[in-house]
């Protein structure tokens, strides 16, 4: 420290003064010196001039002299030797290079110099600070020529102070000033005492041996009528809250609340009455106001820093505060006579009980407070619900304008010095409604509930209590229209009860409890009822109360327990016409404001704000299956179409407002709102796509495209389709992707170009933000994670029948030259530039070949090039379920040998791939069935026989499943198929001749995938023993007379959509796997499986199991034939999804967080007939179960399988590659008669509904 100077101390010395006068104010205001020292350490945080103080900017010099050179080689070092890592490094050198730097020798060195060159600077400040302190007191000394016994000095710090520069009073002195502050001294005396009171350290106030007599006197002086006097103590009592630590300050607390409890209980103070009202200017009352709102400042901060005391303390100051608020007067007399209470005067400073939400907010505290307010002191509960209960009388029995200027006076923000007793009463009640909503948020709270109030015979319950603030939102007066976003506060009744129960219907349990019952909803829809009804009670109702009322129905509607009560009531009963479900009355009253048929709110400026208030219930609903299977009755989503369509045509009709008008704003805002309007509409469209059935009411409003577009521009700008309830735009691509009308609209808003565009740029541009010296590093990964979210969109997206809508029918550009500039627009040029690359152009034309390429490939399987190669191939080749082919796998191992599997690149597959599973050999294992069938006879009633063998069936499936195979299944197919035929009362279609011989039909060309089809199914069949060599001819034969037989069920598409739809096209677009599966189980049969394709075609199954069957038929009706949607994915997945929310919600949860529908993988799997995802046997149990015992089986076997895959779907959430695993990975483990049981009792439960809307597709006209 040789080269330290005086110099050099002086300037440290002028540094630290700068810092310390900066933050002096901070460091004053800071209870302890705990406190202190943390503002002292946080100061950077906190402190916008931090960085320019000059002893920052010195110590930030003197590091880098001592260090920099240092930093820079170890950050020189880490960037030269870093390892291929992720692009975050950046983090992990800073951390390694900290690490380093502190471990140093020089960092210990500086370290230690600085801290004693520092001590040195602190200890001289400190020594001429004691001298500048001892020649203070001398002065002082001198100037008050005072006894030497009269008081003394302590050099000894007070160990209570905050900053240790206090000097305790003594006894002695102490006490002077109390008897100074005796009411029989003079004015004077006692004003001098008071004014050395103040002056001194709160601290060695309250720590004096006699703080009894001090707070006796300080209480008495609270009282004097001197009000200078008075306010003097007061601010001893605020500066002793604001530099005092709590054990101090509690004892402050209660001797103030003490003191105001004897001044309400004395009957010689005069204290206002509700019928004179209170003045604030009376000198009287701004002393007391002044009182009360000191308390109340404190009781709103300390709930900040009592956790850090002993209990007894929280309960000392909660207990006082009980106490006070508890004090009552004589009401012998009459109630316009009636004396103010505390609660009164405390609910003029603090309207919104904003102390009771701080004290019930943590546990802590809350504990304390509500034991005390059941043991001792409940009557403070029962009073505000008394208040509220007053209130609502008053509302009822007054006249509306005389009550409306009390609720107007305290929303808006001019000053008002005089309160009448009616506005008195208001905010009281308003105090009261928050106090209540706050306390019912919690069980014990709730628990205090039912009270038993004066005057009224029976209890209130929770339930009477929600009643009662349902009444008071429509009963009770608010501003004429909704308050202005500008108002930063709104008083009014029926907002602040909206207020309380928004916040209980957030908090599950205490909705259970408060909300989710009948006589709740009722309330609530009592105002919908009337207005309905057309009763005089209607024209009470504000179109403000209904808004309110319809968002907290949206809330209820918004959680699974309140939509099962809005939609069946309590009693599970959704049909029952005397007293219909709330869903059905909310849905007939929206119905009504749509096609503007209620009266009163013609012409109105509110009905669009009421309406799409509805709306919003309903599009609650509707947004699940289970809601818009209640509400389709009602065709809401032709009466939003019709209401989006005239707004529609009233903004093309909107006048160009012209510059310089009057005008010009008015018409501009009327503009505005119309077009919110119509924006708004269709976002209550789009939300029908929320669910299968729901796409296709959607798609036949004709605003798909529309509403599409929608969904693309708010997407763009990150803006949410469903304000209430977060709905992740994926789910809903999804379910449009799973379309062909959806499809098309989502390419023709842009939506595919921006997906594949961004695609493009996180592959070969890369991200802007990437550092220069940091260059990215080869991908590890199959897919970057900058390309996650792309790719998983375009699996979506790549979805059966969509896929044909946007590859279809189009060939690969294959151009010669590429563009370095030339950027992907479509599906087909990202096959063309990443994954079809079979020329030199199209390598040289990518910046990251390899890992473009992955991607590229990686649209079918995953990892790195040669691998993923070869994996691709083996799985196109390879048909099976998961114990009949062998894929080689995607990464490679560890060890000598990374990769043991040969490479396929030619004719035959390595029979390392051939799995040796049991193939059609064993004859023995139908000899069971064969009996069972030899032993049915058929009776007279076909419908005996029938039923008999349906429960045979079942039997055999649950004790010998693998019986159910080979000739003895055909055999049963046969004749149980025939015979289903037979009965009228079984068949769902009519009979259609079909006479063509082979030679007819031989002449007629299949498609390329249809022959692609035929290769695949032949050389299944053959590795499973089940067919023989001219396999191909038979079937190419069957699917050729099927495409006939079919197509003479067909009926001309009238639409201009088969112009743009490729799957409403005379022929099926993709291939008909149910024939294949037919045809293997017929051991390549032509004549049976043709034969039993043609008795197959009248029953009901085989609209579901055999999709090809209701191609554009004449059976459907025209507006689902011209939709191109499949009943498959409107019926059965649309159930799918409804059941998968009650049975399995874990799985149904997944999806949702996944951003993937249900819907869209069952319709994968149903539509290929499950081939590669089940073994064959598995195959034929999931035809054979839905022939024998109904269509609806579909629905039950993939709950089953979901049920199965629960564990693998989670995890695979977590990973975010839900979509990958269920469209690749096959059904592993599964059996459907490990799940026969658990289908039953699916069947039980939910058969007549299922069944019955299957039914129903003929005539399904929504």
């Amino acid at each position: 420290m040789a080269h330290f100077s005086r110099e050099d101390e002086a300037m440290l010395q002028a540094m630290l003064r700068q810092l310390f006068q900066s933050v002096k104010e901070k460091i004053k205001g800071a209870p302890s010196l705990e406190c202190a020292e943390e503002i002292l350490l946080h100061l950077e945080e906190t402190d916008e001039n931090f960085h320019n103080y000059e002893f920052v900017k010195y110590l930030r010099q003197y590091i880098c002299n001592t260090l920099g050179s240092m930093i820079e080689e170890e950050m020189e070092k880490c960037t030269s030797d870093q390892n291929q890592g992720e692009e975050s490094g950046y983090d992990t050198v800073v951390q390694h290079v900290t690490k380093r730097t502190q471990e140093s020798k020089e960092y210990k060195e500086m370290m230690h110099y600085l801290k004693n060159i520092m001590m040195a600077v602190v200890e001289s400040m400190i020594n001429k600070f004691e001298e500048d302190e001892l020649r203070f007191q001398e002065r002082q000394k001198k100037i008050q020529k005072e006894k030497s016994n009269s008081y003394c000095t302590d050099n000894c710090s007070d160990s209570d102070s905050s900053f240790n520069q206090s000097y305790k009073f003594c006894q002695g002195k102490l006490q002077l000033i109390l008897d100074q502050l005796d009411p029989g001294q003079s004015k004077e005396v006692r004003y001098e005492a008071l004014q050395m009171l103040c002056s001194a350290p709160p601290s060695d106030v309250l720590n004096c041996e006699n703080w009894t007599s001090v707070c006796e006197k300080l209480t008495v002086s609270l009282a004097d009528p001197d009000p200078v006097f008075s306010d003097r103590i007061l601010k001893f009592y605020a500066q002793t809250f604001t530099l005092s630590p709590l054990h101090m300050t509690k004892e402050i607390y209660t001797s103030l609340a003490k003191h105001l409890e004897l001044y309400f209980l004395s009957r010689e103070n005069h204290i206002p009455t509700l019928s004179t009202g209170v003045d604030v200017t009376n000198p009287n009352v701004t002393r007391l106001l002044k009182k009360i709102r000191l308390l109340n400042e404190y009781q709103k901060e300390v709930p900040s820093f009592w956790i850090r005391h002993p209990e007894k303390y929280m309960e000392e100051i909660v207990e006082s505060t009980l106490s006070l608020l508890s004090v009552k007067h004589d009401q012998s007399h009459l109630v316009s006579q009636k004396v103010l209470d505390p609660v009164y005067f405390l609910a003029l400073v603090d309207a919104k009980a904003v102390w009771f939400k701080k004290w019930m907010h943590a546990y802590y505290s809350r504990t304390v407070l509500l034991r005390l307010l059941e043991k001792k002191y409940k009557c403070l509960i029962n009073t505000a619900v008394q208040q509220c209960i007053q209130y609502f009388e008053l509302c009822e029995t007054m006249k509306t304008d005389a009550t409306l200027q009390h609720s107007k006076h305290c929303g808006n923000k001019q000053q008002n010095f005089h309160y009448s007793g009616q506005e008195l009463q208001y905010i009281y009640f308003i105090h009261s409604v928050c106090l209540l909503g706050r306390l019912l948020i919690y069980t014990q709270g709730r628990k205090l509930f039912p009270i038993k109030l004066k005057n009224r015979k029976d209890s209130l319950s929770l339930t009477d209590l929600m009643v009662l603030f349902t009444q008071l939102i429509y009963y009770s007066p608010s501003c004429p229209k909704m308050t202005s976003a500008g108002q930063s506060e709104n008083y009014s009744p029926a907002s602040m009860i909206t207020e309380v129960l928004w916040i209980f219907c957030d908090q599950k349990e205490c909705a259970i409890e408060c909300l989710y019952n009948s006589t709740v909803i009722e309330a609530l829809l009592q105002p919908v009822h009337n207005i309905m009804k057309g009763t005089e009670a209607a024209s009470h109702c504000m179109e403000t109360a209904l808004i309110h009322i319809a968002d907290i129905l949206t809330r209820i509607a918004s959680v699974e327990e309140g939509l099962i009560l809005l939609l069946y009531g309590e009693t599970m009963n959704s049909s029952d016409e005397e007293n219909p479900a709330g869903a059905h009355i909310i849905a007939q009253f929206t119905k009504k404001l749509l096609d503007e048929d209620i009266p009163m709110f013609c012409g109105s400026e509110m009905w669009p704000a009421v309406t799409g208030a509805f709306i919003s219930v309903c599009r609650q609903i509707y947004g699940t299956c289970e809601g818009l299977q209640v509400l389709i009755p009602y065709s809401l989503h032709e009466s939003i179409a019709k209401a989006w369509k005239k707004t529609s045509l009233l903004s093309e009709r909107t006048p160009t407002p012209v510059e310089g008008s009057d005008s010009v704003d008015a018409l501009s805002q009327q503009s505005q709102n119309i077009m919110a309007w119509e924006e708004n509409l269709l976002a209550d469209l789009l939300n029908f796509a929320a669910t299968p059935k729901g796409l296709l009411l959607l798609q036949r409003t004709g605003a798909m495209n529309e509403c599409v577009a929608l969904m693309f521009n708010r997407y763009t700008k990150k803006l949410q389709v469903n304000r209430p309830k977060k709905f992740d735009y994926d789910v809903i691509v999804t379910q449009v992707a799973s379309t062909a009308a959806g499809a098309v609209a989502l390419q023709n808003s842009g939506f595919i170009n921006a997906l594949i565009t961004e695609l493009w740029a996180n592959l070969e541009c890369g991200r802007d933000d990437v550092r220069v010296t940091h260059p990215r590093s080869t991908p590890v990964d199959p897919i970057d994670r900058s390309c996650q979210k792309s790719f998983l969109a375009l699996v979506t997206l790549l979805s059966s029948p969509a896929v044909y809508e946007l590859v279809g029918n189009q060939e690969l550009p294959n151009k010669a030259e590429y563009c370095l500039r030339e950027v992907p627009t479509c599906i087909i040029d990202i096959i063309d530039r990443l994954i079809i690359l079979n020329s030199e152009a199209k390598i040289h034309s990518l910046f990251n070949y390899e890992q473009s390429h992955i991607f590229g490939l990686r649209d079918f399987i995953i990892d790195g090039l040669s691998v993923e190669r070869n994996h691709v191939l083996v799985r196109i080749n390879l048909t099976g379920g998961p114990l009949e082919r062998i894929l080689p796998p995607r990464v490679l191992d560890k060890g000598n040998d990374p990769y043991p599997w040969p490479m396929f690149s030619s004719y035959p597959l390595p029979n390392c791939y051939i799995s040796e599973v049991r193939r059609n050999t064993d004859i023995k294992q139908d000899n069971d069935l064969s009996k069972l069938l030899s032993h049915l006879k058929i009776p007279d009633k076909q419908t005996e026989w029938i039923e008999n063998c349906r429960r045979q069936f079942c039997k055999t499936m649950k004790t010998k499943p693998d019986t159910i195979s080979g000739a003895a299944l055909v055999e049963l197919l046969e004749k149980f198929v025939f015979h289903l035929s037979e009965t009228p009362s079984e068949c769902y279609f009519p009979l259609v001749e079909y006479k063509a011989a082979d030679a007819n039909v031989k002449n007629e060309s299949l498609s390329s995938v249809q022959q692609l089809g035929i290769e695949m199914t032949v050389r299944y069949g053959k590795f499973l023993n089940l067919l023989n060599d001219g396999a191909e001819n038979q079937l190419s034969l069957v699917l050729k007379h099927c495409e006939r037989f079919l197509k003479q069920q067909q009926a001309p598409v009238k639409s201009s959509f088969h112009i743009l739809f490729i799957c409403l096209q005379t022929s099926y677009a993709g291939y008909d796997w149910f024939i294949s599966s037919l045809f293997l189980i017929m051991l390549g049969d032509k004549e049976k499986t043709f034969q039993f394709l043609q008795q197959f075609s009248r029953l009901l199954a085989s609209a579901f199991l055999w999709l090809p069957r209701l191609h554009i038929s004449k059976y459907l009706p025209v507006d689902i034939l011209q939709s191109g949607i499949h009943p498959v994915y409107f019926c059965s997945t649309h159930y799918i999804e409804m059941l998968l929310k009650t049975e399995v919600p874990l799985v149904f949860s997944a999806f949702h967080m996944s951003g993937f529908a249900p819907s869209q993988i069952c319709l994968q799997w149903i539509t290929q007939c499950f081939w590669n995802y089940l073994d064959w046997i598995e195959i034929c149990h999931y035809i054979a179960t839905c022939v024998f015992l109904g269509p609806d089986y579909q629905v039950y076997i993939c709950i089953a399988i979901f049920k199965h895959l629960q564990q693998d779907i989670l995890e695979h959430t977590q990973a975010q590659d839900l979509q990958v695993f269920l469209k690749e990975e096959a059904l592993h483990g599964f059996r459907v008669s490990n799940y026969f049981e658990y289908m039953e009792i699916l069947e039980q439960n939910y058969r007549p509904v299922v069944l019955r809307d299957m039914r129903s597709i003929r005539g399904q006209s929504t």
